[in-house]
């Protein structure tokens, strides 16, 4: 009988590996339903601005909710889970730590930072070095344009993305011409976080604004609105506005975009997690469907 059972230990041994193999193969096939972008090297997550009436503790809680794994946190919002002191590239080694502690617990990575506009060369620097202790791929910011040659520098020496991001006009980098025009020449980790939302805003078609910026799309604020041109036009779930989403899904894809999309929603804020997740799941459908 012994002799018998050891020679089954090996059969035994292949049938647990078949098994933990099969567990594994299914694990990622659910993924690759649950998350397809990520099949396209994007990484679909929020702007915690989106809950800005909540403190990050709960942003992240709130997005973890909405099957979202990033987030793009913004310096100023009140961290929460008993400490008052604020997200910032100051922040303190406990704080530092808590937010760290918080991430991992909920499986959100911080993947981008800003919008940032600080003014000084040795902050700018503060900044880039606090992105990189943290492992932040992209900072989003709306620099002075008399800081963009010393970005650029601090671009390649930290080896981390900086991506200019477009308020509504009349602000300066409102169309892509001008981030065009303030990167020409830069490193070529300096680029645009587009904000689709304000282009529309603005009386910009989203679509040629994308299409102008090619290969220098690093991260995104997805939108859609419910109107067109006007500074009065709110938030909607995604792919329910006036922005063709399917369209802008399939540009992105022609550009070979590698980035964060954070779901910004400014609308309905005191309740909008439903909103998200909608937004979120309407995406991930666009991006099935055309991949069919």
């Amino acid at each position: 009988m012994k002799n018998k059972m050891r020679n089954m230990l090996p059969l035994l041994a292949i049938g647990l590996l078949v098994i933990i193999s099969g567990c594994s193969s299914s694990k990622r096939v659910a993924e690759k339903t649950a998350f397809p972008e990520e099949a396209l090297g994007w990484k679909l997550g929020a702007q915690a601005y989106t809950f800005k009436k909540f403190t990050f503790t709960e942003a992240i809680e709130k997005i973890a909710s909405c099957d979202l794994r990033y987030v793009e946190a913004y310096p100023g919002q009140e961290i929460g889970g008993g400490i008052t002191a604020k997200i910032d590239h100051r922040m303190s080694p406990e704080s530092l730590q808590y937010v760290k502690k918080l991430l991992k617990e909920k499986g959100i990575q911080w993947s981008a930072y800003g919008v940032v506009k600080v003014k000084d060369a040795a902050e700018w620097r503060q900044v880039f070095e606090f992105a990189k202790s943290i492992g932040i791929e992209t900072i989003t910011c709306e620099p002075s344009i008399d800081m963009i040659d010393h970005i650029s520098k601090l671009c390649d020496e930290f080896d981390i993305r900086a991506a200019i991001h477009n308020h509504a006009s009349p602000s300066y980098y409102w169309k892509p011409e001008t981030v065009l025009e303030a990167i020409a020449g830069k490193s070529d980790k300096l680029g645009a976080a587009g904000d689709i939302g304000h282009w529309l805003r603005s009386g910009l078609d989203p679509l040629e604004c994308l299409k102008k910026l090619e290969g220098k799309v690093f991260h995104l604020h997805f939108k859609d609105l419910n109107e067109k041109s006007s500074k009065q036009a709110h938030d909607v779930h995604w792919g329910t506005g006036v922005i063709d989403v399917a369209a802008m899904i399939a540009e992105l894809k022609r550009q070979q975009f590698d980035g964060m999309i954070s779901a910004e929603y400014e609308y309905n804020w005191d309740n909008n997690v439903e909103d998200v997740r909608i937004s979120a799941q309407n995406f991930r459908r666009f991006v099935s469907s055309s991949a069919q």
